[in-house]
């Protein structure tokens, strides 16, 4: 029995020996630890839990999160006895480009409960401890988005949301706001709410010209709320274009990139800024938007019904000047940058181009020009079959003849339609700051069925207005220029095909000259210095054509497309509304 009494005593010992050795951490460390760890996973009941105070913990965790997101990254940077040090790191933004750093201490104790973290929400963030923390990004002074001449084109405004919940007299709201957008209606409204189930909707948006003389009025309509922020707006309410809501990005990321933070804390005084950083001036943006062209192109399609939209380029420096679209063409959106069609006739630039380069024939060659022809196995007429008999080149082209194109492209290489487009721009397409463009496609044409198809744009080559308004400048200039709409960053080609050779984009500015004074556009030949193309493009089953024209004058390229217009004259009359428009 004493040998057996020793030997509990000796067990015991050695046990307490080998606690003391143990590699387990002591407590301070061990409750650290699990409290990091739930703060870094987003466990605020397991990290309150882990406190000697939840329930405030709880709560002041939960706003904590609230108000700065969820991105943190806490860890144990020391213990020391019952005192650890917590490396604490934010990131904020959509990007998490904005970090907010900081180290904070905390103590731990022993409690009925076991090892807790004395409750201090400073151990979590400066100045939590005053009160609720909330993080925001801090603008610069707003930049202008300025015109050619350096005028403001867009400024940021306050506009007001015109809100109405559930209940809402909305045949008052209806009569005040019908002033600004007569489909505003008492049913309209009753239609709105309903389908928003309960919650608001917003009838209208208005600036602040608008809403000042009906404010007080609607203010006091029941049900109604007004929501004043900020927007950048044209400066001139008429004013409307595809290339604004690119400048508008633009603006707007040249913001954000600027922007400054600001953490604060919110107490019984207002609020007091923890942490941040001050944001970046930024400079005015000086577009390339001549505002005179820019409304006579608007202006110029709004008699047209069908979608219609004008490109209008400087060769010479490839700055996108005019961007026009009627309220037809609004609706299917951008489809002066990015739609794409069947290009028709004006093709027939990219053609003869073809045609002079590989030497097949020069302005001067006689070729025939039948009234219908039958080519490869496709017959391909004139419009209204018209007959020339022998003509030069030059002539067939200024009078658009399909019968002559298509022949010389019969005899052309599979690729060679589809470079001399991409030397002219189409094709090619650009990364170009401020401005989303698609230029069109022109597939090689393997088989002569195809190439006589391409040669007159049709069967699979596409292209759109900006596209064609590209080809413009490109004979204008000899090659192409990059297009730019913010001042001082041009877009970049995925390709940079070489130029044609002068003695081509020369013949083909004398031919284009030909079609104003003796060809298919001669209804503008009052116009000093036009040279132009024009185009009709069947499409479907090819009973309905779009109708083009491009052409240039002095230091302007540009393009009209419409829609369903049966043939190109009421792009040739649009084009003469443009240019002869006072600006």
């Amino acid at each position: 029995m004493r040998t057996d009494r020793k030997l509990v005593v000796l067990l015991t010992a050695l046990g307490l020996a080998l606690a003391g050795c143990s590699s387990e951490p002591p407590e301070p460390d061990t409750v650290a630890d699990r409290f990091t760890e739930a703060l870094d996973s987003d466990d605020i009941g397991a990290a309150a839990a882990l406190t000697d105070d939840p329930a405030r913990a709880r709560d002041t965790l939960g706003s904590l999160y609230d108000g700065l997101g969820r991105e943190a990254t806490f860890e144990v940077a020391d213990v020391r006895d019952d005192t650890f040090t917590l490396d604490v790191t934010w990131k904020f933004g959509p990007d998490g480009r904005r970090e907010w750093k900081y180290t904070t201490t905390g103590t731990a104790g022993e409690t009925a409960d076991g090892w807790k973290v004395h409750w201090n929400p400073a151990t979590v963030a400066p100045g939590l401890d005053t009160g609720p923390l909330s993080y925001a990004p801090v603008y610069p002074q707003p930049a202008r988005v300025l015109d050619a001449a350096g005028g403001e084109l867009m400024t940021e405004q306050v506009v007001t949301l015109v809100q109405l919940a559930p209940g809402a007299d909305t045949a008052e709201a209806a009569g005040l706001l019908a002033t600004f957008a007569p489909g505003i209606t008492t049913a309209s409204l009753d239609a709105d709410l309903t389908a928003a189930q309960g919650k608001p909707v917003t009838a209208i948006s208005l600036r602040e010209a608008d809403i000042a003389p009906i404010r007080d009025a609607l203010s006091a309509t029941r049900g109604v709320t007004l929501a004043p922020q900020t927007r950048l707006l044209t400066t001139d309410k008429a004013m409307s274009a595809p290339t604004l809501s690119g400048l508008s990005e633009l603006w707007q990321q040249q913001a954000d990139d600027a922007a400054g933070w600001a953490v604060r804390a919110q107490t019984a005084d207002g609020t007091t800024r923890i942490a941040g950083a001050d944001p970046r001036p930024t400079a005015d943006i000086r577009s390339t938007i001549d505002v005179g062209l820019q409304r006579a192109a608007k202006t110029a399609l709004d008699p047209i019904t069908t979608p219609a939209a004008i490109v209008a380029i400087r060769p010479s420096t490839g700055a996108i000047l005019a961007v026009g679209q009627n309220a037809a063409a609004d609706t299917e959106g951008p489809i002066a940058l990015t739609g794409l069609y069947p290009p028709g006739s004006t093709f027939k630039t990219v053609t003869a181009a073809a045609v002079l380069d590989a030497g097949r024939a020069t302005p001067d060659t006689v070729l025939p020009c039948p009234g219908v022809a039958d080519i490869e196995g496709r017959r391909i007429p004139n419009d209204d079959s018209f007959d020339l008999g022998q003509v030069p080149l030059h002539t067939a082209f200024a009078r658009s003849c399909n019968t002559t194109m298509a022949g010389l492209a019969v005899g052309l290489p599979p690729e060679a339609l589809k470079n001399t487009a991409e030397r002219l721009g189409l094709g090619v397409d650009y990364v170009t700051p401020g401005l989303t463009t698609v230029t069109g496609s022109v597939p090689v044409a393997r088989t002569p069925a195809e190439r006589v198809e391409a040669s007159i744009g049709q069967g699979q080559v596409t292209a759109s207005p900006f596209g064609m308004a590209l080809v413009a400048a490109s004979v204008a200039h000899g090659s192409t220029p990059a297009p730019v709409v913010a001042g001082g960053s041009p877009g970049r080609p995925d390709r940079t095909p070489p130029p044609l050779p002068a003695s081509v984009t020369g013949d083909l500015k004398t031919m284009m000259r030909e079609t104003i004074s003796a060809g298919t556009a001669t209804q503008l030949a009052d116009i000093p210095g036009l040279l132009g193309k024009t185009g009709t493009a069947e499409y479907g089953d090819n009973s309905k054509a779009h109708g083009w024209f491009i052409g240039i004058q002095d230091d302007l390229a540009f393009a009209v497309f419409i829609a369903d217009a049966g043939s190109s004259g009421p792009a040739v009359d649009a084009a003469g509304r443009m240019l002869r428009a006072p600006r």
